[in-house]
């Protein structure tokens, strides 16, 4: 076709688009409001960091801040210490990780509803827990160290204590990202190879691991972006090692330096968007479909002997995520930790003293942002798949680029967006609240997508012809099938509201404080077995909340008959 005419169609077709919009007032609104919230919650607090690294304090454009990073042997070392890590924990998550998923969905290992349960606690619990688990342990006051093995004033802190923190941390979720792969792939393709003669060994590197390397490039590049935009841990754990989001933080918070710390924000931007395209590019380009539609034998699991080697690596793993939640629970009732072990409430009637506002207004922010970004999410889900109009393409990327945009660089563009201007939100819940909902809003996209894609647009379609209103079809057809996505979507929101460090450090208030700053102060003073309390608040509130949410959600959405 020529040039002119594919410009023509192209033309004809966004004119026919709009067309459909203007006869849709109410759909249009809609997708004008969605946009506009894109664009004053994504897109302007980017463009306003790279604004404050590109500019000097008489406002004028000059590359020094962003060029002084690069020149500057702190900083570069910083750059070197943040991608070394993030490059090692990604390797060893992912590894850990594949073998995992490997164990649950290839193998008849006894116990794997226990071990799958088990994994996820990482995902649901406070970032510092682990950091607390590895002081009390193998501080100066360990259990292990001190008491154990005699080994006085140990220092914990460091590259070592990182990477262990940030692997238990990480590894779930490239668990999460392989296990599905791996159930899906049809193993009618291996039992060809074995039927031939092949060993399983054999069978493994030329036929499971090949098909399931989408899985395993996404769980790299997924815990490679999470290890770099992650600061609780470095920030209470690294010691003198630091990394990029840490550094951010004591430049902005400590020297007061706004277009320094932009810069870094910057630098940390750059490898995280260009491991989140790269991952986009590969899923795309890449094909490794085994499902045809065809029947296909049963899956041939690995059993009897040949489960012991699964059995064994993960029966240590819960072990060890048994030892280190543990630990931290039996901290939050230890009189003195590492001297007098009698259990006692002391430190959760401090805790409580401590925290209690900060508590209940984290629950309150959670509970209003949860639904927020799961109808958002699954609206804007919803827009992209079944709806045609302009804009598309642009809701599409920017409602996903939160995602890997990490959440210190997230707080300090809506700090430098937001604290003066046309909206002012700093110092305020909305600002929190806000944060909140883009930050953690693809999920519920991705997962809404997902579901979308597999239902027939006629049962829409079917609604439409019978005089239904959009607005009516989307409530009681469409977001009733996307039940699932949904609770996907608000109880990730939720969790990672409650337990957000990263991206509220900068926009807490004494108005507004947040639980997770809160435990963050505790550890700044020491008061570790303090912080563990709060930390098992926090664990208990977010297991009741997502026992709710789940009873709200099934009850909301409840196919419910409609007499005439």
């Amino acid at each position: 076709m020529p040039a002119n005419c594919k410009v023509n169609e192209e033309k004809k077709l966004q004119f026919a688009e709009f067309r459909t919009l203007l006869r849709q007032p109410l759909l249009a609104v809609s997708i004008i409001a969605v946009l506009l919230l894109l664009i004053v919650f994504v897109c302007y607090p980017m463009l306003r960091i790279i604004k404050l690294a590109c500019t000097n304090d008489l406002n004028e454009i000059t590359f020094v801040n962003i060029i002084n990073i690069f020149k500057s042997r702190t900083y570069l070392k910083t750059c070197i210490n943040s991608i070394k890590l993030a490059v090692t924990v990604s390797i060893l998550s992912t590894i850990i990780g594949y073998i995992f998923a490997f164990a649950i969905n290839r193998t008849e290992v006894p116990g794997r509803a226990f071990f799958n349960t088990i994994i996820q606690l990482p995902i649901i619990s406070p970032p510092f827990i682990l950091a607390l688990a590895i002081i009390f342990l193998f501080g100066r006051q360990g259990i292990i160290t001190n008491g154990l093995l005699g080994i006085k004033g140990n220092n914990v802190y460091g590259f070592k204590s990182l990477v262990f923190i940030q692997v238990i941390s990480f590894f779930p979720v490239a668990y999460l990202t392989l296990t599905g792969i791996l159930a899906s792939i049809d193993t009618s393709v291996e039992d060809a190879a074995m039927n031939i003669g092949a060993s399983r060994w054999y069978v493994f590197w030329t036929v499971t691991f090949p098909l399931s390397m989408p899985g395993v490039i996404s769980a790299v590049l997924l815990t490679f972006v999470q290890s770099l935009e992650d600061f609780s841990n470095p920030a209470v754990i690294g010691g003198n090692y630091t990394t990029l989001s840490t550094e951010a933080y004591r430049t902005i918070t400590g020297m007061y330096d706004f277009h320094s710390g932009a810069a870094l924000a910057v630098v940390l931007l750059a490898p995280t968007i260009t491991a989140f395209l790269l991952q986009r590019y590969w899923l795309k380009k890449k094909s490794f479909v085994t499902i045809t539609g065809k029947t296909t034998s049963q899956t041939r699991k690995i059993h009897g002997k040949n489960t012991i080697p699964f059995f064994i690596f993960c029966t240590f793993i819960s072990a060890v995520f048994l030892l280190l939640y543990g630990t931290v629970f039996v901290g939050a009732f230890a009189k003195t930790w590492g001297i007098d072990y009698t259990l006692g409430i002391t430190h959760f009637i401090y805790a409580w003293k401590y925290a209690k506002e900060a508590l209940q207004k984290s629950l309150l922010l959670s509970l209003i942002a949860a639904p927020l970004t799961g109808l958002l999410g699954i609206y804007i889900a919803y827009l992209t798949i079944r709806k045609q109009f302009p804009g598309k393409r642009f809701m599409q990327i920017s409602s996903l680029l939160t995602f890997a945009i990490p959440g210190t660089v997230l707080g300090i563009g809506y700090v430098s967006a937001f604290n003066t201007g046309f909206i002012v939100l700093t110092g305020t819940p909305y600002i929190l609240l806000a944060a909140f909902m883009f930050r953690n809003i693809s999920v519920a996209i991705e997962s809404g997508v997902s579901t979308l894609l597999q239902i027939d647009k006629s049962i829409g379609e079917a609604s439409t012809i019978l005089g239904a209103s959009n607005a009516t079809t989307f409530r009681r057809i469409t977001l009733p099938l996307l039940k699932s996505p949904f609770f996907t979507g608000i109880v990730f929101s939720f969790v990672r509201s409650m337990t957000a460090v990263s991206t509220v450090i900068f926009l807490t208030s004494p108005k507004w404080p947040l639980a997770t700053s809160k435990v963050y102060g505790l550890f700044d003073i020491s008061k570790y077995s303090d912080a563990a309390a709060l930390v098992v608040y926090m664990i208990v509130i977010i297991l009741l909340a997502i026992g709710i949410i789940k009873f709200l959600v099934s009850w909301i959405l409840k196919p419910r008959v409609h007499k005439l």
